[in-house]
C-alpha cells in the first residue's frame, strides 16, 4: 500500500500534562498526513488534561489510576485499529509532516518496521537554560545516530501494528528505560531507523534539581538493561560511556592538586577526557547558542553524568540486593 494511503492511529499517553497537551494535539491535527484516529490514553491525570482532550476530535481511554508510561502505550495499542501506531508523548508537538516523513521512510526500507525521530534544537516552551541544556543534548544524540539503529524512542515514534505485535507490549513493570528494553525485543522481528525528517519540539524539565533527580531515576533500570544493550551493534547512545566514565574522575582527582600543584595535571586529563568524549557535541552547542552558553553546558553536562553514575551505581546496588528492577519480559508474556 502506498505510504499516503496507509491508516494511522496516533496514541498520545498523558499524565499531568495539562502545560502542553493542548500544543501537542494542535499538532496532530495540523499532520499533512491526516491521522485515522487519535487516541488520548490518560494515565490517571488529576488536572485539567480530560478537559483539554474532550475539545479535540479524539478518543480518550483510561486504565483507571496511574500506571505508568508503559502501560499508557499498551492500552493505546490495543484500542487501535490503524495499519500504522505512531506514538507521540503528550509534552511534544510534532512538525507538520512528521507522519508523513514516518510513512516516506517506511515505504524506502521495506524491512523497516519502526522509524522514530528527533527533538527540535528550541524546546516548545522557553522556560530557561536548564531546559536548553536538555533540548539540545537530546536533539544532538539523536541526530548523531541517524540511520538504520537497534534501539527505539518512542517519544516521538511509528511502528507498524505487526511489528508491535510481533515484539509484544511494553514492560508495564518498568516506568523508565522501558524504551531499553522493548528494542532489544523490536531489534529482532523488524529493522529500527532514527531520522532527523521526523521532528518535534519537546518540553522538557527547567530546574536543576529536577534535572538531577530525573537523570538519576531513569539511570537506576540500566544495570539491568543497558549494559548488555550497549555492546549490540547499532544501539543508540545518549552519553558515551567515556563521558560517564570520566566525570566523576575530575571531581575524584582535585585532591590531588592540594598534595602537589604539578598533581593538577591528573584531573585536567581527566576533564580532558570528558570533553573529547562525546565528538562534535561542542561545536554543535557553540553553533547553536555560542560561547557563553557553552561553558555554562559543559559544567551542566559534567554534573548531569554525575547523577547518571550515581544512579547506575545505586541499581547496582539493588540488584545486588535481590531488590533490582524487574526482568526482561520474553516474546511470550504480556506483563
Amino acid at each position: 500500500m502506498a505510504a499516503d494511503q496507509q491508516t494511522v492511529s496516533v496514541i498520545v499517553p498523558n499524565y499531568n500534562y495539562e502545560k502542553t497537551l493542548g500544543a501537542c494535539l494542535d499538532a496532530v491535527f495540523a499532520q499533512t498526513h491526516r491521522p485515522y484516529e487519535v487516541i488520548v490514553v490518560d494515565d490517571g491525570s488529576t488536572d485539567r488534561s480530560r478537559e483539554i482532550a474532550a475539545r479535540y476530535p479524539c478518543r480518550v481511554v483510561s486504565g483507571g489510576g496511574n500506571q505508568g508510561v508503559s502501560a499508557a502505550r499498551n492500552l493505546g495499542a490495543r484500542e487501535a485499529r490503524g495499519e500504522i501506531l505512531f506514538f507521540v508523548d503528550s509534552d511534544v508537538a510534532l512538525r507538520p509532516d512528521a507522519i508523513a516523513n514516518a510513512l516516506a521512510v517506511m515505504a524506502a526500507d521495506p524491512e523497516c518496521g519502526c522509524v522514530h525521530g528527533t527533538y527540535d534544537t528550541r524546546p516548545l516552551y522557553d522556560d530557561g537554560p536548564i531546559e536548553h541544556y536538555k533540548v539540545l543534548h537530546a536533539h544532538w544524540w539523536r541526530r548523531r545516530s541517524v540511520g538504520r539503529v537497534n534501539t527505539a524512542i518512542f517519544a516521538l515514534a511509528a511502528v507498524r501494528r505487526s511489528a508491535f505485535l510481533a515484539a509484544g507490549p511494553f514492560h508495564e513493570g518498568l516506568r523508565d528505560a522501558e524504551d531499553v528494553e522493548y528494542s532489544d525485543r523490536l531489534a529482532r522481528v523488524t529493522g529500527i531507523r532514527l531520522t532527523d525528517t521526523v521532528v518535534g519540539r519537546h518540553d522538557d524539565c527547567a530546574g536543576f534539581r529536577a534535572m538531577l533527580r530525573e537523570q538519576y531515576r531513569r539511570s537506576l533500570p540500566l544495570a539491568a538493561f543497558a549494559g548488555a544493550h550497549r555492546m549490540r551493534s547499532g544501539s543508540v547512545a545518549v552519553n558515551p560511556a567515556l563521558g560517564v566514565l570520566t566525570a566523576p574522575l575530575v571531581l575524584a582527582t582535585l585532591p590531588l592538586a592540594l598534595a602537589h600543584p604539578a598533581l593538577l595535571a591528573v584531573p585536567l586529563a581527566c576533564f580532558g577526557l570528558f570533553l573529547m568524549a562525546d565528538p562534535g557535541l561542542l561545536p554543535f552547542v557553540r553553533r547553536e547558542r555560542g560561547l557563553g552558553f557553552l561553558a555554562w553546558f559543559v559544567g551542566v553536562h559534567l554534573v548531569a553524568q554525575l547523577a547518571i553514575v550515581a544512579g547506575v551505581a545505586a541499581g547496582f546496588a539493588a540488584r545486588l540486593r535481590g531488590a533490582g528492577t524487574p526482568r526482561p519480559l520474553t516474546l511470550a508474556e504480556g506483563r
